[in-house]
């Protein structure tokens, strides 16, 4: 008899295969929706409120960084030192940026936003879009259709941002996020390559989906010792001038 059934059935098995698939793709995002819920809001509160309480979320954070970064340097002199230098260059960075009188907190919001963004754009468009490693030796995840999704979304962020806070260079802004977006995943690769160097997946276990504090914030380490250079070096309150 024929087999009327035969060709739904295979309809229906393809479509299974591609929701398993799609699943598959993005079966890390709920841990990392779940994180940013708790994170986000007391991180943006401290960054807002400013004085003490930004100060005590790096007085809190310094330490485990710093543990982490002694883990996957495993005690190598010169190592170890470049990445306590780093990590106290930006963290110092953030709390000169943040107690600036003009714009402080909204150059930090501005940074935080455009990384999160980085962070988003490039998992989202790398996962559905896939296509050629970004560093394959490195961060095999890491795709260059992330990359370029990463800088949009960065681009989008940053110009919101600009706008919400009275900017008049809007274009400007948005060009700066993209470039953001690339200096945030450079810092994703240079803690990949420790990592990786290290023979570990993750940097620790403190926060689910995302393993440890440093493998959250290596972008943003590296976007705030840019900013803060950029800014030492232009002087005033940029990018807002």
């Amino acid at each position: 008899m024929p087999n009327f059934g035969g060709e739904s059935g295979g309809m229906a098995a393809s479509a299974g295969d591609m929701s398993a698939r799609a699943a598959g793709k993005f079966r890390g995002l709920l841990p990392r929706i779940a994180s940013a819920a708790v994170l986000g809001p007391l991180v943006f509160a401290a960054i807002w409120y400013g004085f003490p309480w930004i100060d005590l979320v790096v007085a809190l954070a310094a330490p485990l960084v710093v543990s982490e970064w002694l883990r996957l340097t495993r005690g190598r002199p010169l190592a170890c030192l470049l990445a306590l230098t780093y990590t106290l260059a930006a963290l110092v960075g953030l709390l000169w940026m943040r107690h600036q009188p003009a714009h402080g907190r909204d150059t930090v919001i501005w940074i935080i936003a455009c990384i999160w963004a980085t962070d988003i754009g490039a998992y989202v468009v790398g996962r559905w879009f896939g296509g050629a490693r970004l560093a394959p030796r490195i961060s095999p995840g890491k795709t260059w259709a992330g990359l370029i999704g990463g800088m949009v979304w960065s681009a989008a962020a940053s110009a919101t941002v600009g706008y919400l806070t009275g900017s008049t260079e809007i274009v400007g802004f948005a060009m700066i996020g993209a470039g953001l977006a690339v200096v945030g995943q450079i810092g994703d690769l240079l803690e990949s390559a420790a990592k990786r160097h290290a023979g570990v997946k993750d940097s620790g276990t403190l926060i689910p989906g995302h393993g440890g504090l440093l493998d959250r914030i290596d972008g943003l380490l590296a976007a705030l010792v840019a900013v803060a250079a950029v800014r030492l070096l232009a002087g005033g309150d940029w990018p807002w001038a």
